[in-house]
């Protein structure tokens, strides 16, 4: 996914001089990931910028970057950092355009390196995607696989409105085959990713290798699970979820994040909402615990494996 993004990254600044790239250490070093490796020296330090530490900072400059016609790209280091620019973020970034009455466009994009499995610690592997999600005026999303990291980034920054880019960081380094011809998919629709017929599955990130890992301990049981790739979390393509709840009756929702007022709260009321006379259980939520997370010794009991999905599984079908 490394090699995906930096090449989405670099196919957009091809295609658009107005392109460039902020944050901090993006530049010689390439980022922490590795993921601006070779930018700088290709494009140089006009459209590559290494910046102070100061995410108020970056966010700020973009947008008055994008007011000037610009296209700029903003790496967060790591999710927790992203807090000290939350106020750019949530009360100007995301409310530009609304107070423009769409005259002015605010194509800017954030991408957050986020999410445990990395063994390190606080601020390092947090998944705070619900802050975003919840605050109107920004589109939210999710590559799960290289193939949608490569065209997601390039979509997200072709984006008129400001798009907060979550990379899973544990999906980093496993390969995966990129279709460069065509993405398939846009970049706010959600997919089905296994077909299934006994119960449904969602989740987004990182979240979703794990999902696939547990359909594939269901099968040898004899369980067929449906497995939904969200990508994007705002807005959330409901149709796939729906069309296949429809069929299995069943829906458990999972995510890395904590699980009191998330982004899998959201999805099961709206579930219970639109398709409640189709579920012959209790929509299910498999996440973090409602805690900060911990030190990375503990990481595994946080984070949500396959026996945690394949439990909520099987309470499901006990319905």
């Amino acid at each position: 996914m490394t090699k995906a993004l930096n090449a989405g990254m670099r196919q957009a600044m091809l295609d658009n001089p107005k392109v460039l790239l902020m944050g901090e250490d993006i530049g010689p070093l390439g980022g922490v990931f590795r993921v601006t490796e070779g930018l700088i020296a290709e494009f140089g330090d006009k459209r590559v910028l290494d910046t102070p530490l100061a995410e108020s900072g970056i966010i700020g400059t973009a947008i008055g970057l994008a007011m000037r016609g610009f296209r700029p790209v903003c790496e967060i280091q790591f999710d927790g950092f992203v807090f000290p620019g939350f106020d750019q973020i949530t009360t100007q970034l995301a409310r530009m355009r609304n107070r423009h009455e769409g005259g002015l466009i605010m194509p800017v994009v954030i991408r957050i390196p986020y999410g445990g499995h990395i063994g390190s610690v606080e601020h390092h592997q947090e998944s705070p995607e619900a802050y975003f999600a919840h605050t109107p005026g920004l589109r939210v999303v999710s590559p799960s696989n290289p193939h949608d990291a490569y065209w997601m980034m390039q979509e997200a920054i072709a984006s008129d409105d400001p798009v907060i880019f979550f990379e899973p960081k544990s999906r980093y380094w496993p390969k995966g085959e990129v279709q460069l011809g065509e993405s398939g998919t846009p970049l706010h629709a959600s997919k089905v990713v296994r077909v299934g017929t006994d119960v449904t599955v969602t989740g987004h990130g990182a979240m979703v290798s794990v999902l696939l890992q547990a359909a594939d301990l269901a099968a040898a049981e004899g369980i067929s699970m449906e497995v939904v790739d969200l990508r994007s979390l705002s807005p959330i393509d409901y149709g796939p979820i729906l069309k296949s709840v429809h069929k299995t009756g069943r829906l458990v929702v999972t995510q890395e994040a904590p699980g009191f007022v998330s982004v899998g709260s959201e999805i099961a009321a709206t579930v219970a909402e639109r398709a409640f006379y189709s579920l012959e259980a209790p929509v299910l939520r498999v996440s973090g615990f409602d805690t900060p997370f911990p030190p990375a010794s503990v990481e595994t009991h946080f984070l949500p494996s396959p026996d945690r999905v394949l439990e909520a599984v099987d309470r499901s079908l006990a319905y």
